[in-house]
Parts: C-alpha cells; structure tokens; sequence
C-alpha cells in the first residue's frame, strides 16, 4: 500500500467525470486500499479516485464507528429522501468548511473491492459522505454545493 497525492483546489481533474470501472481486479483493489490509507493518513472521513488523480468512478469512505470502512466501485445513488444541512470539508481544500444541504438518506448500488454488488442504505453522516464522494466522480464539488457566505477557512491546530 502506498499513500497517494491528494489533489488540491484548483487542479483540473477534480472538474473531471470519472470513468466506470470494467472490472475489480488487483490493480483496482490496490487503488482502493492506497486511496483508504491516504485518507486515514489526513483524518478524512472518505476520497473519491480523481482526488488522487485516478478518474476511475472508486470511493472509499470510513467513519471511525467501529464498522468496517467502505471500499466501493461505480456506486450510484438510486435513491434520496429527506434533506440535512451540514457542515462538510474536503480533503482537497484543506481547513475550509461550508454549509451544505446533502440528502438525509440514500441508498447506493455499488460493486464492493471483491466485484460483487451491493446496496448501501444510508442516513446522516454516511448519506452526507456518500452524498459527497460520489459528487466528486462527476467533477462536482462541495463547493458548488454550498449555502452563499458559509465558506470558512479555520486555522489548522499546531500539533507538534
């Protein structure tokens, strides 16, 4: 495994559709695996392939509660109801935060790192990560998706 580079704001790629991945093989599983470990490595909470470079539609997401983390393969949301205003960042713009309206629950088909399909329901938090990820293999943004004026820039905490 490997820790990947994430893309920043204003890089070309992360503006890019991603790609429907053919097959889950050991070269997909390997992205999936680098992209968890480059996630874990910066705290976030989920990556989607173009944040690395990889205009591939895989996403990767773990919320630290104690289940196992997501590793899936051209999902879809085949379903929303509800809606949640949220506080979300990114991985690719470092220390900003917005407001966001994300869908309350979602449910995603996807093919899991072994090819085999799966559906996701989702509500709060995972619909939110879900929500996001996915946008970003359509070149969308959380940006794009914010309330006007909620966009904040917070200060990292030193930690040495």
């Amino acid at each position: 495994m490997a820790i990947r580079q994430i893309r920043l704001n204003g890089d070309e790629i992360l503006r890019k559709k991603a790609r429907e991945v053919d097959t889950v093989d050991d070269k997909i599983r390997e992205l999936l695996h680098d992209m968890l470990e480059t996630m874990h490595k910066y705290n976030g909470v989920g990556l989607a392939g173009p944040q690395v470079g990889i205009l591939k539609r895989v996403i990767v997401i773990d919320l630290y509660d104690g289940e196992e983390p997501l590793l899936l393969v051209n999902p879809k949301i085949i379903k929303s109801k509800g809606k949640q205003e949220v506080d979300e960042g990114c991985l690719s713009f470092p220390n900003e935060y917005a407001k966001i309206i994300r869908p309350k629950e979602v449910v995603v088909e996807a093919l899991n790192g072994n090819g085999e399909k799966v559906k996701i329901v989702a509500k709060d938090l995972l619909a939110q990560a879900l929500s996001h990820e996915i946008d970003h293999l359509d070149g969308i943004l959380f940006v794009d998706n914010m309330i006007p004026g909620t966009l904040q820039y917070v200060e990292p905490e030193d930690n040495e």
